[in-house]
């Protein structure tokens, strides 16, 4: 038997605003709804790996509330990427032989405004003082200009981004925003760091998302196989020193580096990818982000926008979830968020956003400091 490694339980609370809540007590939410899916308890758990940008020690403190049973616990800090490095840890630990069953948990409570976690006394964690090229919007901002010098995207296809993970979160009861924004509502909206206005902004929200990870022994011996979702291929890399202005940070190239390798670990490509749940942490970075997943060559982006390949009905439909956007990005439970949504169009379970016929899945997401991680899930 191989030692392949599949999901067995995913699900992730639908993100919002709690305001009384706690990073941990929302991961033990998460973590009890997908020990759930899979018909187990915490005490079949083996190793836990546990993200959060928010404090120390979160899988512990989860356990508090679901039961403290004596078993080793990771816990996994990776700006926007941590959720997914939980995840690919579990993943690396089963596929290692030294567990059959791990649990990968991620959870957030952030802060209103600018795209930082809170801390925990409540209030958001200051960024680096003054508003400028080291805080979020600017950066991406600068993405996207970068994009426009070398190829053109304009200022409407970067905005058509938003309309169109906007509309696909209406689909998603699971999104913090289901409303419509249309084109003109999402051009005039305030601006935030040219060419992102307010709505083409990633939803600050507090969120959780864990996964049930089991050897394929183990699965099938469990009798879950039915609905398991075999993990094909996962790729994690850091920025490479190169001669470039450190003021604009490189997210191309550490995405095509975590892409490169979850590819080859896959054995397949591009060409292969049904749906995908990329990083549309602001709307620049959705179109540079298809060509540095291989979904279309350098200079593409705008033009696969535009042909509608990416929305749902489409050749390879892009965060039919909402997105980022929508859907909201709570920075340590995004990476496992995004592999829920994955899981369920490969189950045939999304629904009314069903991606029909779908049955290889990609999932990226993208840290900067820096961390990419990109995973490839397809139906067992």
């Amino acid at each position: 038997m191989s030692n392949d490694v599949y999901i067995v339980g995913i699900d992730m609370i639908r993100f919002g605003r709690f305001d009384d809540a706690k990073p941990e007590t929302l991961a033990a939410q998460a973590a009890l709804m997908a020990l759930d899916d899979c018909g187990k308890t915490i005490h079949d758990i083996q190793a836990i790996y546990a993200g959060t940008c928010n404090g120390t020690m979160m899988g512990q403190r989860m356990l508090h509330y679901i039961g403290q049973t004596g078993v080793p616990v990771v816990n996994v800090t990776n700006a926007c990427a941590t959720g997914a490095t939980a995840f690919r840890e579990a993943y690396i630990a089963i596929k290692a032989g030294i567990y059959d069953t791990c649990l990968a948990v991620g959870s957030e409570k952030m802060g209103k405004g600018m795209l930082v976690p809170k801390n925990s006394g409540g209030t958001p964690i200051p960024t680096e003082g003054l508003t400028g090229s080291g805080v979020m919007p600017a950066v991406f901002a600068q993405m996207g200009m970068e994009h426009t010098r070398k190829f053109g995207t304009t200022f409407e296809q970067f905005a058509r981004v938003s309309e169109k993970n906007h509309k696909h979160s209406t689909l998603n009861p699971k999104a913090m925003y289901q409303k419509e924004t249309p084109l003109e509502m999402v051009m005039e909206a305030e601006m935030i760091a040219y060419p992102l206005t307010k709505l083409m902004c990633s939803v600050n929200v507090d969120g959780s998302a864990a996964a049930v990870l089991m050897s394929e022994k183990k699965a099938r011996e469990a009798g879950l196989m039915n609905r398991a979702v075999r993990v094909r291929g996962s790729g994690l890399a850091s920025d490479p020193f190169t001669e470039r202005n450190l003021v604009m940070q490189d997210i191309n190239t550490v995405t095509r580096l975590a892409a490169k390798q979850a590819y080859e670990m896959a054995g397949i490509g591009p060409e292969d990818v049904d749906l995908v749940e990329l990083h549309d942490c602001f709307a620049t970075a959705e179109i540079p982000h298809y060509e540095n997943l291989g979904l279309c060559a350098e200079g593409e982006g705008g033009s696969l926008l535009d042909s509608g390949a990416t929305r749902l009905g489409g050749k390879v439909p892009v965060n039919v979830s909402g997105g980022l956007l929508s859907k909201g990005h709570p920075l340590g439970a995004t990476g496992i968020a995004n592999i829920y949504e994955i899981s369920q169009h490969l189950r045939q379970e999304a629904g009314s956003r069903q991606v029909e016929g779908a049955k290889v899945g990609l999932t990226h997401v993208v840290g900067l400091g820096s961390a990419s991680a990109v995973h490839l899930f397809e139906k067992a």
